[in-house]
């Protein structure tokens, strides 16, 4: 079974940056769909970065063009790059995976793996 630990949330000021991580065991890396979705207080949980493990990427609007999700598979280590905070942006943050399934886009399935969240506070 897959197990997932983020890190690297915080505090951050707007127009600042933080660099979330997530540490993947369990052999998830063979074809595999990650990603990282936010829940706001009182809002439905989003997603916000998708990554399929032969690197396409996909990002919600609201984050696209100062969001950047990666992954290092030596490191079994997925990130998220996120630059140009606003106060929107303040959440907690969620990393996911799911066995990549051939006819769906990593944006359009259910993920089966979770980790536990990271806060992400942006003051403006």
């Amino acid at each position: 079974q897959v197990q997932l630990a983020e890190s690297g949330g915080g505090s951050a000021q707007a127009g600042g940056s933080l660099r979330l991580s997530c540490t993947a065991s369990g052999n998830p890396w063979k074809r595999y769909c990650m990603a990282w979705f936010r829940q706001a207080p009182g809002k439905e949980r989003e997603g916000v970065a998708y990554r399929e493990n032969d690197g396409t990427t996909t990002y919600a609007d609201s984050v696209k063009g100062r969001f950047t999700i990666s992954g290092d598979v030596a490191k079994a280590t997925l990130y998220l790059q996120m630059n140009s905070l606003t106060p929107e942006d303040t959440a907690i943050y969620y990393c996911a995976h799911v066995p990549k399934i051939p006819s769906a886009t990593c944006d359009a399935v259910l993920y089966a793996n979770w980790g536990r969240g990271t806060q992400v506070t942006v003051s403006s």
